[in-house]
């Protein structure tokens, strides 16, 4: 056996190499947790089967003009972060320079520490960059900019090769109804393409109407719904048919998943004439009461599992999120911009009824919840137990610590309650949940905490020292679970190396 060493170098006077810390064992804590992380998780590929990655992008092997683009375009997480450190909205959404925007996120980049950004950044200098002589901050900005944006000029910098360089097998885009999916016909019918880039389904707008709160709004949005599935919609008939062709669409298009982002799930009792009358009432341009929304939701909400389990979909719940919550700024920047937040904690009832209804009616798919309150961490935990049927390994699965959650100490929570009230050993493992190609980095932070939190509770005797046992779990959680889950066809040499069944 091999000796793995987590000692760490000793210090030199150079500054920039003092200022190094994303090293070979960086998160590793223990020669056992080097040992899991080295043998049975660091170079597993990646399934991503949740992410925001443009499928166009992909398809038109797209190359980024600079480094701005590929870290600061759309990422609210860093706009968040450049606001809170007092710099001024030009440069995070406005008309400054892409050169003058990179320069005020790495004056800020010092002032992360302690938040993931910090983590994040580093590692994708590292990875796919190469630097790992030095950090980020107002100094090394130019340099980096530099060395960063001729690399990003090569081929392998491209969007697709991107991917390869992280060895991505799979990735699901997350897309609407409406969408004609034409860059993933386009992916598909390229031969030479060897990445599965499938679509998923989310049909948020035609649920939302808290957040699209004009019916001319909505209605605009059901007419080209409308168009895409060749149905007049007037009546909320013809929108579940609308739907339904929509997603045998879909389906044909490789489509394995749906999603659905949601604050709580809706189970208002209702009648098919209420519903039905709520509908009309909204194509009719009037705004409904909560009561006629909540059963509008209720009523879409089951039919839509029930399309999701008879195709053989995966289902996903992504809740908890109280979306764009300054009202200047979505009036001047639009959605998705960075003003979300945690909200109130989840309708325990209510998830309970809803997946119990389906469980009852035989219509209940493979089901993922995410919270995003770590207060309702059991509660989830416990929640996917009710639900498993004895056939399917892991049917509903607590999802992976998402959004605000998706840090070291988030991670470990999730992981923890998971495995302290389910089966962390059928955990379908972690996903980007991100619109940035070099964000598979996340992958790797996720890989090594888990790798560290096993390797210590090894050397500590509260499971065995067994590296081929505690490594099957690992390259299961990591990589094959989500691949048999979903049923992914993926071949490669590590594709048949799971030691957990």
């Amino acid at each position: 056996m091999m000796k793995f060493s987590h000692q760490p170098d000793k210090p030199r006077a150079d500054a920039q190499y003092v200022s190094r810390f994303i090293d070979q064992d960086f998160l590793l804590s223990c020669d056992a947790a080097v040992e899991l992380y080295e043998i049975h998780a660091r170079d597993l590929p990646i399934v991503d089967y949740h992410c925001h990655l443009s499928p166009e992008a992909i398809a038109r092997d797209h190359r980024f003009a600079n480094m701005t683009e590929l870290w600061l375009a759309g990422d609210h997480y860093k706009w968040r972060a450049m606001r809170t450190a007092g710099v001024d909205e030009r440069f995070c959404t406005g008309d400054a320079t892409d050169r003058e925007k990179f320069q005020k996120w790495a004056e800020t980049v010092s002032k992360t520490l302690r938040n993931p950004l910090y983590h994040w950044t580093h590692m994708e200098l590292a990875r796919p960059f190469g630097i790992r002589d030095r950090v980020l901050n107002d100094e090394t900005a130019e340099s980096i900019w530099n060395e960063c944006n001729a690399r990003l000029a090569e081929p392998e910098f491209s969007c697709p090769g991107l991917m390869r360089q992280f060895d991505v097998r799979v990735v699901c885009t997350t897309d609407d109804p409406a969408d004609d999916l034409a860059a993933h016909l386009a992916i598909a019918a390229d031969k030479d393409f060897k990445i599965q880039v499938l679509p998923t389904w989310r049909p948020d707008k035609v649920l939302a109407l808290d957040q699209l709160a004009v019916p001319k709004i909505f209605n605009e949005y059901i007419d080209r719904l409308g168009v895409c599935a060749g149905i007049e919609i007037s009546t909320y008939d013809q929108l579940l048919e609308a739907l339904a062709k929509r997603h045998a669409f879909f389906a044909e298009c490789g489509c394995r998943l749906s999603d659905h982002g949601l604050e709580n799930i809706d189970v208002e009792p209702y009648t098919l004439v209420d519903v039905r009358a709520a509908f009309s009432r909204l194509r009719s341009g009037h705004e409904l009461t909560a009561s006629e929304a909540a059963l509008y939701r209720s009523a879409l909400l089951y039919e839509l599992a029930r399309m999701d389990h008879a195709a053989g979909w995966a289902q996903q719940f992504h809740l908890g999120a109280l979306r764009n919550q300054n009202l200047r700024a979505l009036k001047t920047l639009g959605a998705d911009a960075g003003f979300d937040s945690i909200g109130p904690a989840l309708d325990v009832r209510a998830i309970a009824r809803f997946l119990g209804r389906l469980d009852a009616d035989g219509v209940l798919a493979k089901t993922i919840l995410y919270n995003l309150n770590p207060a309702d961490n059991e509660m989830i935990a416990t929640m996917i137990g009710n639900f498993q049927d004895g056939k399917t390994p892991g049917k509903i699965q607590y999802g992976s610590a998402w959004w605000f959650l998706d840090q070291l100490d988030g991670m470990k929570r999730q992981i923890d309650a998971l495995s302290n009230m389910g089966l962390l050993s059928q955990f379908v493992g972690m996903v980007t949940d991100s619109r940035s190609f070099v964000s598979y980095v996340r992958h790797d932070y996720f890989r090594r905490l888990l790798c560290d939190i096993l390797g210590r509770e090894m050397e500590a005797g509260l499971i065995p020292r067994d590296i081929e046992l505690v490594g099957g779990m690992v390259r299961d959680i990591c990589y094959h679970n989500a691949r048999r889950y979903f049923g992914f066809d993926v071949k490669g040499p590590l594709d048949n190396t799971s030691a957990i069944q």
